[in-house]
């Protein structure tokens, strides 16, 4: 196994993408005969419910995180919220999935959402330079 540090965390719903302020958060490559996951995300109190719902349901989300060092670009997975708990003023969330390989070039998804919002020439070269600088998050699905 090889654990990371979680930098940055958004979870992708039918509904949103819903970006999580991380208190503290690792990630792990299990190295299994599945190529499987683990998120731990330590996070708000506030993010309790929607993270309940999300295992309750057993809702597969994409996952898209920034692992180590925030100008790293986004990984994207397919995953699952299997535990929820409840802390003091906190909740920790426990995520496993799969990393989803295809789509997953950050740079490729965002000059995709640019010129699908209609930008061209100079202007989609300007927001391409400074959505690449801040890395917002793009939805992975069409």
């Amino acid at each position: 196994m090889k654990t990371f540090k979680l930098v940055s965390l958004h979870v992708e719903s039918e509904e949103e993408v819903l970006e999580v302020p991380i208190v503290d958060g690792l990630i792990i490559n299990k190295e299994d005969e599945r190529s499987s996951w683990l998120i731990e995300v330590y996070t708000d109190q506030s993010f309790h419910d929607k993270f309940k719902k999300l295992h309750d349901d057993q809702t597969e989300v994409i996952v898209h995180a920034i692992i180590t060092k925030k100008e790293n670009n986004p990984a994207f997975f397919k995953m699952k919220v299997c535990s929820v708990k409840l802390l003091t003023g906190h909740v920790s969330a426990l995520l496993d999935g799969m990393l989803k390989l295809t789509r997953s070039d950050y740079a490729e998804l965002l000059l995709e959402h640019l010129m699908a919002s209609g930008l061209t020439g100079d202007k989609l070269k300007e927001e391409f330079k400074l959505k690449m600088k801040t890395r917002p998050p793009i939805t992975s699905k069409k």
